[in-house]
C-alpha cells in the first residue's frame, strides 16, 4: 500500500541522537559521583591542617604530595631529674594513749576541752576519793599499832638479854621473845606496804595526761561510775607534733634507698590526693626488717614536724620520698614511645621532617624523662600526635596554620588572586587552626622529603 501524499515522512537520524544524550548524561552522572566519592575519601585521609606541605593546595592536588601531620614539639634539654619514690601514706601519730581510770570510783570532774591540746602531767579529771581516803587512814592506823607493838617487844628483848647475862630466865624465854620481835618487824613491813598501796589509790583518783598531744571526744560524763580497765577510756590522747608517715617502699628498690639514706638525710614530701599541694616536709627515718610478702613491699616510715597541724593522723596522703638527682638531656615524658626494637622518639629536623630514633630512657617523672642515649641537647621532638607522624614523613608544628595560608596567597597563579580555602579546592576550611599574627614571619617553604630514617 502506497504512503499517502499528505503526511510527512520520519527523518531517519532523529532518534538515534536522542538515545546518546541519554547515555552520555548517564555517564557525566556516574563520573560526578565517582568522583565525589574519591574526593570525601580523600578529605577523610588529609591531615588537621588541609594543606600540602608546599602551600594552600590540598594534598590531593598536589601532584601527589605527602600531606603534613600537625603536631606538638619540644626541645631537649639539658637539666637535673630528681630521683624520687611516690607511694601512698598513711598519716600515724607516734604516741597514742587512752585516758583509763586505774581505780573504780564515780567519776567527779573533767578538766578539760575536747580537741585541747595538753602537756604530759596535766590534770584531766577526777575520781570521787573519799573511799581510797579511808582506807589510807585505816592503813595508817594499822601501821602505828603494829609500831608500837614492836617497840614494846624490843623494850622486853633488851631486858630477857639482861637476865641472860645474869642466868637468871631460861634461853627458851629469850629465843620466844625474839621471834616475837622479828614477826612485828615483818608485820610492820606489811602495814607500810598496804598504807603505799592506798596512798597510790588516793593518787590515782586524779587522772593526769600521760602524754602531750591533741585530746579526743570524751567517751564518759562526770556523775557516771567508772572502773579500772574501761574500755576505750574516757578519752584519747594522740601526739601530733611531730607525726609520722608510713608508705611503702618497693623491694626493689630497697638498696637505692639503703644506699642514698648512707649519704644523709632524705627528705620526704607529703602532698595531697591530687598531689598538687605540699602539705609537709619532712625526713626519712627507717624501713621495716622485712618484705611483706603479699605486696612484695617494704614498710617505711617518714617524721614531719607538723607544726602547722597540715597532717591529721590516719590521713591519707602521697608520700614522695627524693633519693638524688640525676642530671643529663630532659624530654616531656609524652615523646618518649614504644615500639617493637624498644623506646624510640620522633626528631623534626630543620626541613620539618620527622626521623625516628630509638633511644635509652633512665629514671623518669609525672612530667619529664632522662634519655641517655641516642639524643643531645637542642633537638626538637615530638610530644602530641606521634599517632599520626612517619618516619621520614613532613610534620607541620602546633600554631604554623597561618604561615601556611600566606603562602598559599603568595603562590597564587597570573590572575593575581588566590582562591580562598576550601573554595573550589576540595578540601575544607580548619577553622579551628591558630592563626599566624602579622608581627611573625613567614616560615620558609619545607623542602621534599628526605628518603632513609635516622634510628
Amino acid at each position: 500500500m502506497a504512503a499517502s501524499p499528505d503526511l510527512p515522512a520520519d527523518p531517519p537520524a532523529a532518534r538515534p541522537p536522542r538515545r546518546w544524550r541519554a547515555v552520555l548524561v548517564a555517564l557525566l552522572l556516574i563520573a560526578l559521583l565517582v568522583g565525589s566519592a574519591w574526593y570525601l575519601v580523600q578529605r577523610s585521609r588529609a591531615p588537621a591542617g588541609g594543606g600540602a606541605p608546599g602551600g594552600g593546595a590540598p594534598a590531593f592536588g598536589a601532584g601527589g604530595a605527602m600531606p603534613s601531620a600537625t603536631v606538638g614539639a619540644a626541645r631537649a634539654v639539658r637539666g637535673e631529674l630528681p630521683i624520687v619514690i611516690d607511694a601512698l601514706g598513711t598519716v600515724t601519730p607516734p604516741i597514742t594513749a587512752a585516758l583509763v581510770p586505774q581505780v573504780s570510783g564515780v567519776l567527779t570532774e573533767v578538766l578539760f576541752t575536747e580537741g585541747q591540746s595538753v602537756k604530759k602531767g596535766q590534770v584531766l579529771a577526777r575520781i570521787d576519793p573519799r573511799p581510797f581516803e579511808q582506807a589510807l587512814a585505816q592503813a595508817k592506823s594499822q601501821t602505828a599499832r603494829d609500831q608500837a607493838q614492836l617497840a614494846a617487844a624490843r623494850v622486853t628483848l633488851e631486858r630477857y638479854q639482861e637476865l641472860w647475862r645474869q642466868d637468871s630466865i631460861a634461853r627458851q624465854t629469850l629465843d620466844t621473845q625474839t621471834a616475837l620481835v622479828q614477826q612485828l618487824e615483818a608485820a610492820l613491813q606489811a602495814d607500810r606496804a598496804a598504807e603505799r598501796t592506798a596512798q597510790l589509790n588516793v593518787d590515782y583518783t586524779t587522772l593526769r595526761a600521760p602524754v602531750a598531744g591533741t585530746i579526743g571526744l570524751r567517751a564518759v560524763d562526770p556523775g557516771n561510775l567508772v572502773s579500772s580497765g574501761l574500755s576505750g577510756g574516757i578519752a584519747t590522747i594522740t601526739q601530733v607534733q611531730p607525726i609520722d608517715v608510713l608508705f611503702a617502699v618497693p623491694q626493689d628498690r630497697v638498696p637505692a634507698v639503703r644506699q642514698a639514706q648512707a649519704r644523709g638525710p632524705l627528705p620526704v614530701t607529703a602532698l595531697d590526693r591530687a598531689r598538687t599541694q605540699t602539705l609537709a616536709e619532712g625526713r626519712f627515718l627507717t624501713l621495716d626488717n622485712q618484705v611483706t610478702t603479699a605486696t612484695g613491699t617494704v614498710r617505711a616510715k617518714a617524721r614531719f614536724a607538723n607544726e602547722g597541724g597540715t597532717l591529721f593522723p590516719n590521713q591519707f596522703v602521697n608520700a614522695r620520698l627524693q633519693l638524688g638527682v640525676e642530671r643529663g638531656v630532659l624530654v616531656p615524658v609524652t615523646a618518649v614511645r614504644s615500639g617493637p626494637q624498644g623506646e624510640y622518639v620522633y626528631v623534626i629536623d630543620e626541613e620539618r621532617v620527622a626521623h625516628m630514633r630509638s633511644v635509652k630512657r633512665g629514671m623518669s617523672s609525672v612530667q619529664q624523662a632522662l634519655i641517655t642515649e641516642g639524643l643531645t641537647e637542642g633537638e626538637r621532638v615530638v610530644t602530641e600526635g606521634g599517632d599520626r607522624v612517619k618516619d621520614g614523613g613532613r610534620v607541620q608544628l602546633t600554631g604554623e596554620g597561618g604561615a601556611s595560608g600566606a603562602r598559599s596567597g603568595a603562590r597564587a597563579g597570573p590572575g593575581g588572586a588566590s582562591a580562598p580555602r576550601g573554595a573550589g579546592s576540595g578540601t575544607r576550611p580548619d577553622a579551628g587552626a591558630p592563626q599566624r599574627r602579622a608581627s611573625e614571619p613567614v616560615a620558609p617553604a619545607p623542602a621534599p622529603a628526605a628518603s632513609g630514617a635516622s634510628r
